[in-house]
């Protein structure tokens, strides 16, 4: 078989040794396949294999034409920030809880991974955010999330007040106890859960949710995925502010500086199964009720 995809890179869930079955296995079908595997030097190290080559992901983003994610959502987040700016496609293997992203069971690895290997997927474009924290105009901070990107206190139950400018104009002024700045990927996350709208990841949007408003028609907005959102806190609550990153990357702000989001220029794209399709995910992640018509 002729593969269209060459050299496979693989990133799984780190220090989590259920996921060694897989990984073991999924490098022997490649091996089997042609195709070059080559693991990241981190989950390597995590899983302590030592028997194979494996890489750092400056190398996997040269050289690589795939990358396999095995874990759960999380592992791909970490994967998309880091390997964004090479625009590899991904696909990811659900060894985690809900798999809104890693959509390929393990139980069928095997032949899922070979169609793909051949050709046989669906391909989504997906929107990544870039934050840029700044202090006199010089960028100090740039970070990048697939989900979304929290401002919240750090650990203080209070609530935080902030002016939203977009594209240069002034929105409203927000007294809350952060915000929330989602992707339309992230929309099915801690947006969901604030109360934003579910976008879907055709869309070219992004979404700002308050967390716990003081003023209850303080409502979440849909913008166009070409604005551009600063935030200028009101200094006198400045102590403990943070931006979070996906979860996973987090920053604090202080008084002197600019917090500037907009869309990266670069996207990600996933690979998914043939028989993918968006809502049956949305009705099996998020129970929604169904009608049997036959």
């Amino acid at each position: 078989m002729t593969c269209k995809f060459n050299k496979i890179g693989i990133i799984g869930k780190p220090n989590d040794l259920s996921i060694t079955v897989p990984v073991t296995c999924l490098i022997h079908l490649l091996e089997s396949l042609n195709c070059i595997a080559m693991l990241d030097e981190g989950t390597a190290r995590s899983l302590s294999i030592n028997d194979i080559p494996c890489y750092s992901r400056e190398q996997m983003g040269q050289s690589c034409d795939l990358l396999i994610i095995i874990g759960g959502d999380g592992t791909l987040l970490d994967a998309a920030r880091s390997m964004s700016d090479y625009e590899i496609p991904m696909a990811g293997i659900n060894l985690g809880r809900l798999g809104f992203l890693v959509d390929i069971s393990p139980d069928k690895m095997e032949r899922t991974v070979t169609e793909i290997l051949n050709g046989e997927y669906i391909d989504e474009s997906r929107m990544l955010l870039e934050a840029n924290i700044s202090v006199d105009n010089t960028n100090i901070f740039s970070a990048k999330a697939l989900n979304d990107m929290v401002i919240h206190k750090i650990n203080v139950a209070r609530m935080i007040e902030f002016d939203i400018y977009i594209n240069e104009k002034f929105v409203y002024t927000q007294r809350s106890d952060g915000l929330i700045i989602s992707t339309p990927t992230g929309s099915t996350a801690y947006s969901l859960s604030g109360g934003g709208p579910i976008l879907h990841p055709s869309l070219a949007a992004i979404a700002l949710v308050p967390i716990c408003p003081h003023t209850l028609t303080n409502r979440p907005i849909a913008i166009g995925a070409d604005s551009e959102i600063e935030i200028r806190f009101n200094k006198g609550n400045f102590e403990g502010i943070q931006i979070s990153c996906d979860g996973q990357v987090n920053r604090q702000i202080t008084e002197d500086q600019t917090l500037r989001i907009r869309v990266c220029e670069k996207t990600l794209t996933l690979l998914h199964p043939t028989d993918y399709d968006y809502y049956h995910i949305l009705r099996t992640k998020l129970n929604w009720a169904t009608q049997n018509y036959e």
